[in-house]
Formats: structure tokens, C-alpha cells, sequence
């Protein structure tokens, strides 16, 4: 069995798409510790108005978000990169108990450290409410997106 391939900074256009593909299955996979992996022992998180630091924060924060947001599926795209940095659009649709969809649109900006961990990020994310016929993600969830879905070419 071959070990991933670890993307270090500075980043291209290419490595960083790569970079940004790898993040989007990880947090598809729904798997707080395989998410966690991904950043230092001590990242430090804005999501929206929590703020966190370290690995254990993250792995707590993942569990309570994927035990309300369910059947969690997310895209995310490439908007810009410099050296060691990258910014991202993303858009993910789940439901709450209830039983009500919802889609979220944000903006995340990474920062790494020279081994290629997210030593920081930033998300600013807003959710609008949708109906179920309103679904764009509707891949076999947890799982990767399928490489031939288009769902970030609009901003719907």
C-alpha cells in the first residue's frame, strides 16, 4: 500500500487544485480524525463565530457538526493561491433533525506550514434554507464527489 502524496508549499495552480481536492473527500468522508490529519497539532480555526485550536478541538467540533448537519455533502473550488496560502469557495447542502435541507456557501483562507499542514483557517459560511426538490448534491454520501460533477461551475 503506497502512502499519500503530501503537497508541500510553495504551491502551483496545480498542487494547490490538488490540495483543495484532497481536503473536499477528507471532509466528505464525515471522519473527524482523517479530517484532523490535515492540520498541525496546533491550527488554529475561525468557524464563523467559534474559534479553536489543536487537533482535539477540531476532532470535537467535526463530531457535534456532523451529528446536526446530516447527510453532509460538500464541493469546493480553487479561488486563488500565493507561496504558502490558498483560498477557497465551497457549497455543501445537509438537513437537521427535522428533516430540513439546507445549503451552505462560504469562503475558507488556509495557511500552511512548510510540512504541508493547515496551520489556519478561516471560514466565513451563511446557510439558506432549501427544499428537498432543491438539491444539487446528491452523490452516495459519505463519500468523495464524483470527479465528473459540475456543481461548483454555478453559484446557485
Amino acid at each position: 500500500m503506497s502512502l499519500p502524496v503530501v503537497l508541500l508549499p510553495p504551491f502551483s495552480e496545480e498542487t494547490a487544485r490538488a490540495k483543495v481536492r484532497a481536503a473536499e473527500d477528507a471532509w466528505n468522508s464525515r471522519d473527524p480524525v482523517r479530517v484532523a490529519r490535515s492540520y498541525s497539532q496546533d491550527s488554529e480555526w475561525r468557524n464563523r463565530s467559534t474559534f479553536l485550536k489543536g487537533r482535539e478541538q477540531l476532532i470535537a467540533f467535526l463530531e457535534q457538526k456532523w451529528s446536526r448537519e446530516l447527510e453532509y455533502r460538500l464541493a469546493k473550488a480553487l479561488w486563488s493561491v500565493t507561496d504558502n496560502r490558498i483560498a477557497v469557495r465551497f457549497r455543501y447542502e445537509y438537513h437537521d433533525e427535522s428533516g430540513q435541507w439546507f445549503r451552505a456557501y462560504g469562503n475558507e483562507l488556509w495557511e500552511f506550514s512548510s510540512d504541508g499542514l493547515m496551520q489556519r483557517r478561516e471560514a466565513s459560511i451563511n446557510d439558506l434554507a432549501i427544499t428537498e426538490s432543491e438539491r444539487t448534491f446528491r452523490w452516495s454520501a459519505p463519500g468523495p464527489r464524483p470527479s465528473d460533477d459540475r456543481s461548483m461551475d454555478s453559484m446557485r
